[in-house]
């Protein structure tokens, strides 16, 4: 792994850190690396720069730039549900995905790491069973909501459509800004699903042509 080119021109004091302490300190850290950089700027030296430690210190921890890779997309994959708006589990359309906007505003490292990572294991297959282990959270939370909101619950494919709607409001967001439009976004999606829940359970269309299931 080399420290080149990308080595951060600014000096932070370094720290001392305990054992969790750093390994936790190290992951953040590379997961800034990463969203403001890419991969190609991961190097020892630029994540210890960011943690504020000695380079030794990601070493000690990682011993190689796959096994940090790798350590931070697990890291993500822990953290990343935990601060999402899919799952507020109160069965109310009202409340789906409510805060999504906030939580891209509020962390855009996590996210821009998260699609860093999608696209790198495109090139890298090993990195495919920790990203479908991701999706497959998102996936589920997604299905256990809409279990919640619909009468009739959701099947697989349902979930994935809703959860790819949200997962593009997300890329886009990250990339153009304009949280308001997200929500005003959301607002649609949620209308479509009160659709669901009120009319035919096996077809939104049918639902949308009865003006009487609108009420």
């Amino acid at each position: 792994m080399t420290d080149s080119a990308d080595a951060p021109t600014g000096r932070r004091p370094r720290k001392r850190l305990h054992y969790g302490e750093g390994r936790e300190a190290l992951l953040n850290a590379a997961v800034r690396v990463v969203a403001r950089g890419g991969l190609r700027r991961l190097t020892y030296r630029a994540v210890a720069e960011e943690a504020g430690v000695t380079h030794g210190l990601v070493v000690h921890h990682f011993g190689s730039r796959d096994a940090l890779i790798e350590a931070a997309l697990a890291h993500t994959i822990r953290t990343s549900l935990s601060s999402s708006a899919l799952e507020p589990g109160t069965g109310e359309i009202a409340d789906f995905s409510t805060g999504l906007s906030e939580m891209v505003s509020a962390d855009p490292g996590t996210q821009a790491f998260q699609y860093e990572l999608l696209l790198e294991s495109r090139r890298r297959p090993e990195l495919l069973p920790q990203i479908r282990e991701l999706y497959d959270e998102y996936f589920d939370a997604s299905r256990r909501e809409l279990g919640r909101m619909l009468p009739a619950g959701a099947d697989e494919a349902l979930a994935r459509l809703v959860f790819a709607a949200l997962d593009g409001l997300v890329l886009h967001q990250l990339v153009l800004g304009e949280p308001d439009v997200t929500d005003a976004a959301l607002e649609q999606l949620r209308s479509l699903l009160r659709l669901r829940a009120a009319g035919d359970p096996g077809d939104l269309g049918h639902a949308h042509a009865e003006p009487s299931d609108r009420a």
